[in-house]
């Protein structure tokens, strides 16, 4: 790597661009789910998949019924993506605002539209909250606005942030390895290990929090 950031520009490794492939290596795994005995751990998955149809279900509320689908399927495929990125020579498609992007502004953009055609006055009283002084309504109209339309760009400055920052944080740590003695090696190895951990976790909690926001924002256009 040339520098740092070097493990996060796709064409850096072998001065080849495939590093974009292991946003679609989830599809390899896909088709285990559809074996006539499942094995345990598709067994697991379809029951984490069942308890989110039944959570977003509850906060999309009396939204159409199917489109909790696309959340889960939105769900599963930034989870894939994140702990892909943490084995290693693996690139992280979800560090990148190329592709969160990519997965927020068209969600965002369809609901907006779906809204503002088919429920116009709806949208436009969530504009103003309820109690709002008549004297403050022009304010609020103006800050609700811009908090909405930043609505995207939170999405998906959010996830790639959280998932760059823990990558540069291992990077950092495992270069030091190299100049510094044995007996304090075994620290460090620790603490990569902890770190790890720690980003497997900020791998699904990221992932869930990107479904349920996209969640969120599409029960407030019904």
């Amino acid at each position: 790597m040339t520098n740092l950031f070097s493990s996060f520009d796709p064409s850096a490794s072998l001065h080849l661009p495939i590093n974009w492939t292991s946003v679609t290596m989830c599809f390899i795994l896909i088709p285990l789910t559809f074996w006539l005995i499942p094995t345990r751990i598709a067994s697991l998955w379809s029951k984490i998949l069942l308890a989110l149809h039944k959570e977003f279900q509850t906060l999309i509320g009396k939204g159409f019924s199917g489109s909790t689908f696309i959340f889960i399927s939105l769900f599963t495929l930034i989870l894939y993506n994140n702990f892909l990125g943490l084995f290693p020579y693996v690139f992280t498609g979800t560090s990148h605002l190329v592709m969160t992007l990519t997965l927020a502004l068209p969600l965002w953009l369809s609901f907006m539209i779906f809204g503002w055609i088919n429920n116009t006055i709806h949208m436009l009283a969530h504009l103003v909250p309820q109690g709002t002084p008549p004297a403050l309504m022009p304010f609020m109209v103006c800050i609700e606005t811009i908090s909405n339309l930043i609505r995207p760009g939170t999405l998906a400055v959010r996830l790639a942030a959280n998932m760059i920052a823990g990558h540069l944080l291992l990077t950092l740590l495992g270069n030091t390895g190299s100049m510094i003695p044995n007996s304090i090696l075994i620290v460090l190895l620790g603490a990569q290990i902890l770190l790890l951990v720690l980003e497997a976790a900020v791998a699904i909690i990221q992932s869930y929090v990107f479904a349920v926001l996209t969640t969120l924002y599409s029960s407030e256009v019904i």
